[in-house]
């Protein structure tokens, strides 16, 4: 009886240091959170300013609502007014493009690609920087059917968060090699 014991007691034993070594190659390896990486790009706080397109003003709104979100959510930063934040953000609606993918037996389209092209302007108080962002959604509609237009709102929104996305990555990596630099 008592070698069953002693047994499952190194077992038990064994379980536990390779557990607590696991968990210290996991926490040792020095990931941080892209929000960590832009936040030393970007500061504490946060202002932005869509600039309206004369040929598309509808979208301008959405791209307005996905900047804001990202800024509270992926940034992890404020919101504030231009004049007390440490960055300000302009965006520009370069151009929205619905291009075909799919065709069902007839020639009906069946599928979409939304891409939107954003020019993002970076500004602190001693340095401006310019980023393209691109940002793609796919959505079906049915048989000879045309889009919507909730189905071109929902697809103009999902690609600009995308391209939104994208100019995360790009400040993430920004703030990386600042770390090393």
């Amino acid at each position: 009886m008592q070698r069953i014991g002693v047994k499952r007691t190194k077992e038990t034993f064994c379980l536990l240091i390779l557990n607590a070594l696991i968990l210290t190659l996991l926490s040792g390896c020095g990931y941080k959170p892209s929000s960590y990486e832009t936040k030393k790009v970007m500061g504490e706080s946060v202002s932005t300013e869509v600039i309206i397109s004369m040929t598309d003003p509808e979208n301008t709104v959405v791209l307005k609502d996905a900047l804001d979100e990202a800024v509270i959510r992926r940034f992890q930063t404020a919101l504030r007014h231009r004049h007390s934040a440490e960055t300000h953000l302009k965006i520009a609606l370069r151009n929205v493009v619905f291009s075909a993918l799919q065709f069902d037996s007839n020639g009906y389209i069946v599928a979409y690609r939304t891409t939107i092209n954003l020019l993002i302007t970076r500004e602190t108080k001693d340095l401006t920087r310019r980023y393209n962002a691109v940002g793609n959604y796919d959505f079906t509609i049915s048989s000879n059917a045309i889009i919507t237009d909730q189905q071109r709102y929902e697809a103009i929104e999902k690609s600009a968060i995308k391209a939104l996305d994208s100019f995360i990555a790009q400040v993430a990596a920004e703030g990386s090699r600042q770390k090393s630099e």
